[in-house]
């Protein structure tokens, strides 16, 4: 749990010297501690805290940069392999086309 170190005699001081009586300045002193106390109660992040989650974001970020280096290479081949597929169909549809056209351009054109 995080401390903080207030000084209460000069917080009293301080209210004494601007008009308020000591037994305010007192039980303002004692309230201020108090509530101060509660909220270092509920455990608020500290400095290692805080570098300790930034490590852990950087770790997973650079997984993440991985993975996803990882899974765009073997889109790339993906998409290479579908290229290559693509120009041997191209290919044989033009030899189909080619062979259709010669069968009805015979059909027309008898020799």
């Amino acid at each position: 749990m995080a401390t903080v170190t207030f000084d209460t005699l000069k917080f009293v001081e301080k209210l004494r010297a601007a008009g308020v009586s000591e037994a305010q300045a007192k039980a303002q002193a004692e309230v201020l501690v108090f509530a101060m106390a509660d909220v270092m109660d509920q455990q608020l992040a500290t400095k290692a805290d805080i570098l300790r989650l930034e490590r852990e974001t950087k770790t997973d970020i650079a997984g993440l940069d991985r993975s996803v280096k990882a899974e765009f290479k073997e889109v790339r081949a993906d998409i290479a392999r579908l290229e290559r597929d693509l120009f041997l169909i191209k290919w044989m549809m033009g030899i189909l086309i080619a062979g259709v056209m010669a069968i009805a351009l015979k059909s027309y054109f008898p020799g």
